[in-house]
């Protein structure tokens, strides 16, 4: 089987997992929220919850500098991190800007931690940032579909969080040390292998509203895997154009 055929198996297996997460978090009113999950980081009952768990280990509270996903479920987690001062970074929507992040901390805001931790009120009240001109990230918090307890986790699909990480390691702001979680329903995790291809990073943390697991270390991407992106998706973000051109001359 060739590399190319082997990524579009694991895609196809990948989106039969979404469908069954989506299934049940939909089929489920102690889980599902009013916005249906199918397509997104799927919202759930409990994000508070898993978040407040979240922000009693020491690797957040050891975390000063932040980089979260924009999905719902992940709110009350960018609204804590404001709220207790640390930096945040969250990307625009797909990179598409060549300032691609934006920078939220508490002393430079006018509004709400809850209305700048916001989707909407991240893109307007949020300081656009280049690539080059964020911090070291301490720790990391993703969305996810599914994940297991190996850390292999699946998102929605569209292959933003991967670029978003692939882009901060080349460019050496996140390293070994920094830290990976994603905060779940407790349905969301699989006991079962997950497919997983060389650009997929790993979590090292997994909290839900009832518990956290603790994941093995797995070697990290190192960078962008450009055998895996095609023309247009590189010429749709101006970062990565940038990498290309500069890939090219070295």
């Amino acid at each position: 089987m060739s590399d190319e055929q082997s990524l579009d198996r694991q895609s196809l297996d990948k989106q039969s997992l979404r469908e069954q997460i989506w299934r049940r978090i939909d089929a489920d009113p102690a889980v599902r929220t009013a916005v249906p999950p199918r397509g997104r980081i799927p919202g759930f009952q409990g994000a508070d919850a898993a978040a407040e768990r979240l922000s009693e280990l020491d690797e957040w509270r050891g975390a000063r500098v932040l980089k979260l996903n924009p999905d719902t479920p992940q709110l009350p987690v960018r609204r804590r991190a404001i709220e207790q001062g640390k930096l945040l970074y969250m990307a625009v929507p797909k990179l598409a800007s060549a300032l691609p992040f934006v920078t939220l901390e508490q002393r430079s805001l006018s509004v709400s931690a809850e209305l700048a931790a916001s989707i909407e009120g991240s893109q307007r009240y949020g300081v656009p940032t280049r690539i080059e001109d964020l911090e070291a990230v301490d720790l990391i918090v993703c969305g996810t579909v599914a994940v297991n307890p190996s850390g292999v986790r699946i998102g929605k699909g569209a292959g933003y969080a991967d670029l978003e990480f692939a882009l901060l390691a080349e460019l050496g702001l996140v390293t070994e040390r920094t830290q990976i979680a994603t905060t779940v329903h407790d349905v969301q995790v699989l006991e079962q292998p997950l497919p997983e291809t060389a650009h997929d990073f790993r979590v090292d943390l997994i909290v839900t509203p009832t518990r956290v697991l603790r994941c093995a270390r797995a070697p990290r991407p190192s960078g962008l895997f450009w055998e895996h992106l095609d023309a247009e998706k590189i010429a749709a973000i101006p970062a990565l154009a940038a990498r290309k051109r500069s890939h090219l001359r070295h």
